[in-house]
């Protein structure tokens, strides 16, 4: 018979051996790669330092994907996070309204991104496109959202905010739900204002989920890659060439693992290091409990 102190791991064994057969074997076979050079075919793999890291880091595209992901980041995540908590101080009330409004935010979250991305490429299509043809309506002239250097870039922000805003919404109303309602009442007793009781009482206490959305919403920023591969490819002129849509390039149009995996490698580095720093700074004004 099975002593007791075993059961607990022979039910998570066959758990733990598919996470460490798709995750950390790849994540260690990744940082070998990332000092050999291999092209998928050859059956050599020949050890070559840190070859593969310096033409990266000497590289303009690595430089430009880097700048271009911070910008799509920067500029999308607190937009997000902004709707977000507008929609849910509003969603969180408990009425019919309000849950068909949580699911048809939620809807796109759940919806196909390579769906989303196709149709989205006509919806801002220059000649057939929906957002066009409501210009000309108006007497416009038609604009060029995702041929133009300048315009690109934000077309792929209002996508991808527009996908994940259900999540964010959906996970502050949790967050708010969990708030006492007899603090409400209290701080309404001692002649609370509204904006008084957001700053004193909600902010505090939902520091949990604005802790935990920018580190998973930062994450998701830096490695967006279907719509992006969808809708632009990286174009035009590499104004929406992200890190992950580089990584794809050089890996499995160049076939270039070794460089390719170190990418990978710095990629996950450097997300390390922005969840640690968001820590750092965040963390400390956290409060779990009410």
């Amino acid at each position: 018979m099975m002593s007791r102190s075993l059961t607990p791991y022979v039910l998570v064994a066959p758990l733990m051996i598919f996470i460490a057969v798709f995750t950390y074997i790849p994540i260690f076979m990744s940082l070998d790669l990332s000092f050999r050079q291999w092209n998928f075919l050859s059956p050599e793999m020949p050890f070559v330092g840190l070859r593969n890291y310096e033409q990266l880091l000497s590289s303009s595209d690595l430089w430009n994907s880097l700048r271009v992901t911070a910008l799509f980041a920067v500029l999308s995540v607190p937009l997000r996070l902004a709707l977000a908590v507008f929609a849910a101080s509003y969603l969180v009330r408990e009425s019919a309204p309000s849950r068909i409004l949580r699911g048809a935010l939620f809807l796109p979250s759940v919806t196909s991104t390579v769906s989303i991305g196709v149709v989205f490429s006509w919806v801002f299509a220059t000649d057939y496109g929906m957002v066009n043809a409501v210009l000309a309506h108006l007497g416009l002239p038609k604009v060029q959202w995702l041929q133009d250097p300048h315009l690109a870039l934000w077309v792929l922000i209002f996508v991808n905010t527009w996908k994940q805003l259900g999540y964010d919404v959906v996970i502050y109303i949790a967050g708010l739900q969990a708030i006492p309602q007899d603090l409400y009442d209290a701080a309404a007793i001692d002649g609370g204002k509204r904006l008084q009781v957001f700053r004193r009482v909600t902010v505090p206490l939902v520091m949990p989920t604005t802790y935990f959305l920018p580190v998973i919403s930062v994450i998701e920023a830096f490695q967006v890659f279907t719509i992006v591969n969808v809708m632009t490819k990286g174009g035009p002129a590499g104004a929406t060439d992200m890190l992950v849509n580089l990584l794809f390039e050089i890996g499995f149009v160049l076939f270039d693992i070794g460089r390719g995996s170190a990418l990978a490698v710095l990629l996950f580095v450097l997300l390390a290091f922005l969840a640690f720093l968001k820590s750092m700074i965040v963390g400390r004004k956290v409060h779990y409990e009410s």
